[in-house]
């Protein structure tokens, strides 16, 4: 039995990020030794001095979505918040509803001007089962009434200010509900030095949704069952993956894609004691919430008792936390 409160740590709550640094790649980056256990305090435009020719970087090209939605309940006006969360076959989706309760299969919500969505199952912790119906292209209604999706902690109304900032600049294919957050601190002219240094970039595909940032709630973590996500990656990128000199992740959703068996969904879990990393050599990746699923992964990649004294170091040093945080390199 591993136990939920292993993960857990104290967290001072000036240093949760609200904004980004104003240049992505001016972040701060922890880079951790596991070899060695030596730990530096650098930048992330530092990167580079850590890579060498015939590394693979392997990115998630995933593109967030405008996946918040304020509608009215037909027939009552009760107010209904959707977070899309998995698209299951054209317009109809998974979504988290609030309040749940006021839902019931066959009622319709209305966003806006043609744009509309019936409730068709309601599952268990608010999830609903949504089908669309709109007079233009779903996802230019989706761009024009959706919101930026910003987690919780991240305290502003609608996320409008932050539509291209909370999105990689390599981002490309729709659908995630949250932004693969290490690809935050990369910039074009980094990626162009990467290359120019003969690293190799890989671009693999998987939507983050409930999968990735659901909490654990579950007091043996073993227990938990994490939700299916959409992933994708192509045989190009496994032939490079396979004959790299090193395998660097770009957070976790990355090492989840190629971790996992074939193509099409995932539901992996990675904890200390649990399944073996298989192809990821180093990661790269920002500090994650306690409890959470990711801080679990980057404790099974290195050791957790380590990468919470690292957690600790961070803190000490006032490194940012979260979504719009720091980074760390683990080698």
């Amino acid at each position: 039995m591993t136990k939920l409160g292993l993960f857990d740590y104290d967290l001072p709550e000036e240093l949760i990020a609200q904004y980004p640094v104003e240049e992505r790649d001016s972040s701060r980056l922890l880079v951790a030794d596991r070899n060695t256990g030596k730990i530096e305090h650098r930048h992330f435009s530092d990167l580079p001095e850590y890579l060498s020719e015939g590394d693979v970087l392997v990115f998630n090209d995933s593109r967030v979505i405008k996946a918040r939605l304020h509608g009215e309940k037909e027939g009552t006006g009760a107010r209904i918040e959707f977070l899309l969360t998995r698209q299951l076959d054209g317009v109809l989706w998974e979504a988290l509803a609030r309040p749940a309760k006021r839902l019931h299969p066959g009622d319709r919500v209305s966003f806006g001007e043609g744009f509309t969505a019936r409730a068709e199952t309601r599952g268990n912790d608010g999830l609903v089962n949504i089908r669309f119906s709109c007079e233009v292209d779903f996802w230019e209604a989706l761009e024009r009434f959706g919101h930026t999706p910003l987690p919780p902690y991240i305290r502003r109304l609608d996320g409008e200010e932050d539509a291209d900032r909370y999105q990689c600049v390599y981002a490309e294919v729709p659908g995630s509900a949250a932004a693969p957050t290490a690809g935050l601190h990369f910039t074009d002219s980094l990626i162009q030095k990467l290359r120019d240094k003969g690293v190799d970039i890989v671009f693999v595909t998987l939507h983050v949704g409930l999968g990735t940032f659901k909490p654990v709630q579950t007091e043996n973590i073993e227990d938990h069952k994490m939700h299916e996500e959409y992933y994708h990656i192509s045989d190009e990128a496994k032939e490079k993956i396979d004959r790299a000199s090193r395998v660097i992740c770009v957070g976790t959703t990355s090492v989840r894609t190629i971790e996992s068996d074939g193509d099409g969904s995932t539901d992996i879990f990675f904890y200390p004691g649990g399944r073996r990393f298989k192809k990821t050599d180093a990661l790269i990746t920002n500090f994650h919430l306690p409890r959470s699923t990711l801080l679990m992964l980057v404790c099974a990649f290195y050791d957790r008792e380590k990468v919470l004294e690292i957690y600790k170091e961070a803190i000490e040093e006032r490194y940012r936390f979260f979504s719009y945080g720091d980074a760390m390199l683990i080698l």
